[in-house]
């Protein structure tokens, strides 16, 4: 799975990266483009107790803050553990960003072991994220980590 192109694209992102916030926009958009089935890619970070919307790509959300006892992303952070949801329409937790999302998978980002945020992947289909999927993306999330922990937040 190391040698997945998506995992060598951001590689590639990340030994190229000067700034924070740039870094993460490339690594939004290199998701979308690999995975067009997602249509909305994006990252959150924790500050003063609660998660603070930070690069996506996708339609605009009005979810720009998130208090950590609300929604998947809240859950996700809370637990420490990536979350998958294959039906949103079936879980209350789900805060809707867009009528038409049908799954939502929400991978923890941790520097230096400290939890600072999240990777937020939507999908119009459901059921779009499977057990590759997930694996995948806590590689991603992994990888985002290693690079945040050169920029200070």
């Amino acid at each position: 799975m190391n040698d997945h192109p998506l995992l060598i694209e951001i590689e590639a992102l990340s030994s190229k990266a000067a700034k924070r916030d740039e870094f993460l926009m490339e690594t939004a958009r290199a998701i979308n483009h690999q995975y067009p089935q997602y249509n909305w890619v994006g990252f959150y970070f924790a500050k003063e107790g609660k998660l603070h919307i930070g690069p996506y790509v996708g339609k605009t959300t009005p979810h720009t803050v998130i208090e950590l006892d609300k929604g998947i992303c809240g859950a996700a952070f809370n637990r420490g553990k990536t979350i998958v949801v294959d039906d949103v329409n079936t879980d209350p937790r789900f805060l809707a960003c867009s009528i038409t999302t049908r799954s939502e998978i929400v991978i923890p980002i941790r520097v230096d072991g400290e939890m600072i945020g999240e990777l937020d992947i939507d999908s119009d289909q459901k059921a779009a994220f499977g057990d590759d999927d997930r694996i995948l993306m806590e590689k991603v999330a992994e990888l985002v980590g290693e690079t945040l922990s050169r920029f200070k937040f």
